[in-house]
């Protein structure tokens, strides 16, 4: 396997990266310290610390990675150390305590300062936090040791596409460090979390603030709305959101732990789109002693993603109590009534087959109860929307799982909206923080997906049969736990734990539409009650159970993955059809790609080819949409590794595909 460079691998092999405020849906300005960078590392055979150190790794780049300049793999039963010797950021007056946090470590570690133990971890894509306040030295000096374990595939815990024979639709597995690590002082009660979700329809905002101390009292201040998509508007440091607390609209005071409604005034009411992606910075100030406060700002918006059949609202239960005017507000749209609840209903049924070949040409005809025009359609804001996402592994020729800058996250963002692109379905993989703000901020709804784990794939039955069985409209079960790798009851209550933990993590990003539970059988049991352990944790997003295939009827979405054969599907009364994932044409660029092999779905002999199938496909959502179809997603942004269907190739230095930004804004709006 031959490295591919992008443009801003040398920048990041210099350090000169990733050195931006981590978190930025929650500000703080205190004295902080990112510490990204070079820190000793070693691998060892056994859980005894190394007598020496190999060398240096570029943290957060994986050891797996080009950037990390270590290129190793981190092996099942073998241990990966980490050793920083740093000073801690000067401690500010009225704060208590010195926190560690990482952004991300794969798989399990544990966490020592100056001899102690300061935690541990297991889950290699949720963040965590340690408080090191009592171990540091008089000085402030902190010697930390890290010790990393990973058993990637072979275990049950969350991987991804990680795989240590990597190959095909899988890829290299990364470990250790691959997210932002870095320290900040805070008073002994502080600020954890806020966010704000809308209200009715829109003229007011639900305000959560989570803080350690359920007897503070806290003032909320909220400014006036902007739209922040240009460079300057970037909040690199801390500072960089003083600028947007400009003028301020509106105005509360109330006990930590409680709820705080906002009324937002008539003409400051602007509304998240993603032509118009508006948020509100807040700030907000906790008296927690005498003398001591807190404060932090964030970001919220007006925005509310649900399911209409074109009269009334189906989902999610926090729009089913809209009566009158629109949901979002501001006469976006038609007027939208409440309806019932979300379920999974597939009562009225009716069934359609649609024929097609590479280029996507379709033919074929509805038939049943239920008309195209009566099939739930995605509404945004009270206005129907089409969502024309792309697949997003995240993955990078560089740094593998770790973009290799800020500026490479949003070049991809950026990307996806200029192609044509409204919405992104990030697959089995959770991005650092700053991804999703920038989601946020330069307007592309997200659909999220939970990350799988469970014991080895058994492909035969999650591809092959999987893909039979949807040819003869079988419906299957998920309780076949050892057909679907999930025996491991410790690996079941850790995914519903972390399932959990991604809600809460990422839920206070607005451009977050769908949350996305189970892929193509990868790791899934009982569907319905973890689609109501989401529905429960977020009740303002649209839930997508099982994408692919294996569907148990719940959720919102009948989702459906189309590569090969027929495309078959069934409209129902009160779930979207969505074809979540189809295309996947593949051809490889010369002297950009990682190997000789090439993955991908169906066969091209040339560019020209892959152009005419993909436009083919483009021209056939419309005839989809008409059909009943709400949602689309296209396989997928770029090359990963042997895969070599993306729009751009891995190093994101060639487009192989061209789009035609009218003909996708056509299909996206209504």
């Amino acid at each position: 396997m031959s490295r591919l460079s992008t443009i801003w691998s040398e920048n990041a092999k210099a350090g000169e990266t990733l050195s931006e405020y981590p978190r930025p849906q929650l500000v703080r300005n205190t004295s902080y310290t990112v510490l990204n960078g070079l820190w000793d590392y070693a691998f060892t055979d056994s859980d005894d610390p190394p007598s020496a150190y190999e060398g240096k790794i570029q943290v957060p780049f994986s050891p797996e990675s080009g950037l990390s300049g270590v290129e190793k793999q981190l092996l099942p039963g073998k241990s990966l150390w980490y050793h920083l010797s740093v000073k801690a950021p000067q401690r500010p007056e009225g704060c208590g305590k010195l926190l560690l946090h990482f952004g991300a470590v794969d798989q399990t570690c544990e966490v020592w300062v100056n001899g102690k133990t300061a935690g541990s971890h297991t889950g290699g894509y949720l963040p965590f936090t340690l408080d090191i306040t009592g171990l540091t030295d008089e000085e402030g000096q902190c010697d930390i040791l890290i010790k990393v374990k990973d058993d990637t595939d072979t275990s049950f815990h969350a991987r991804g596409k990680q795989k240590l024979k990597a190959g095909g639709m899988f890829y290299t597995a990364v470990s250790g460090i691959w997210q932002s690590v870095w320290m900040e002082w805070v008073p002994e009660q502080y600020i954890r979390q806020v966010f704000g979700t809308q209200e009715g329809d829109g003229s007011c905002v639900l305000l959560h603030v989570a803080t350690s101390d359920v007897g503070a009292a806290l003032r909320v201040r909220v400014f006036a709305p902007g739209i922040y998509d240009r460079e300057e508007d970037n909040v690199k440091r801390p500072e960089d959101v003083e600028r947007f607390l400009g003028r301020e609209i509106a105005c509360a005071e109330t006990p930590a732990g409680d709820e705080v409604v906002i009324r937002i005034p008539e003409s400051d009411r602007k509304y998240w789109t993603q032509d118009t992606p508006w948020l509100y910075w807040v700030l907000v100030s906790a008296e927690l002693e005498e003398g001591i406060r807190d404060e932090a700002a964030a970001y919220f918006a007006l925005r509310q993603f649900a399911l209409s059949d074109g009269k009334s609202v189906i989902s999610p239960p926090s729009a089913a109590g809209l009566s009158g005017g629109t949901t979002g507000r501001g006469g976006a749209g038609e007027s939208i009534k409440a309806a019932g609840s979300t379920g999974g209903n597939t009562a009225d049924k009716t069934a359609a087959s649609v024929r097609e070949n590479a280029s996507g040409k379709a033919a074929g005809s509805a038939r049943g109860n239920v008309p195209a025009g009566e099939s739930p359609r995605i509404v945004l804001n009270g206005k129907e929307q089409f969502h024309l996402g792309v697949l997003d592994q995240g993955y990078w020729p560089d740094g593998i799982y770790t973009p290799p800058s800020d500026t490479a996250m949003i070049f991809d963002i950026a990307e996806m909206k200029r192609f044509g692109f409204n919405m992104v379905r990030k697959h089995i993989k959770i991005e650092p923080q700053r991804w999703y703000y920038h989601c946020d901020r330069l307007g592309i709804a997200v659909w999220q997906d939970m990350v799988c784990g469970g014991g080895p794939i058994l492909s035969w039955y999650v591809t092959y049969f999987a893909t039979l069985h949807t040819q003869l409209r079988f419906k299957i079960s998920d309780r076949h736990l050892r057909l679907h790798s999930r025996q491991d009851r410790e690996g079941r209550e850790e995914f519903e734990r972390e399932l959990k933990e991604t809600i809460e993590l990422l839920r206070v990003h607005p451009s977050i539409a769908v949350w996305v539970i189970f892929n193509e059988g990868w790791g899934q049991f009982e569907t319905n009650r973890m689609t109501e352990i989401a529905r429960k944790a977020d009740p303002d997003r649209l839930i997508d159970q099982a994408s692919g295939w294996f569907d148990q009827g719940g959720g919102d979405f009948s989702s459906l993955h189309h590569y090969f054969f027929r495309l078959l599907y069934t409209r129902e009364r009160r779930r979207a059809l969505a074809l979540s994932e189809c295309g996947g044409f593949p051809w490889m660029e010369q002297g950009h790609s990682m190997q000789k092999n090439l993955y991908g779905y169906g066969k091209f002999e040339s560019r020209d080819e892959v152009q005419k199938a993909f436009d083919g496909l483009m021209e056939k959502m419309k005839s989809l949409k008409k059909e009943g179809f709400a949602a689309a997603v296209y396989t997928q942004w770029t090359d990963v590794e042997g895969e070599v269907n993306g729009i751009y190739t891995y190093d994101r230095k060639v487009r192989k595909i061209k789009s035609d930004p009218g003909l996708m804004r056509g299909i996206c709006e209504s």
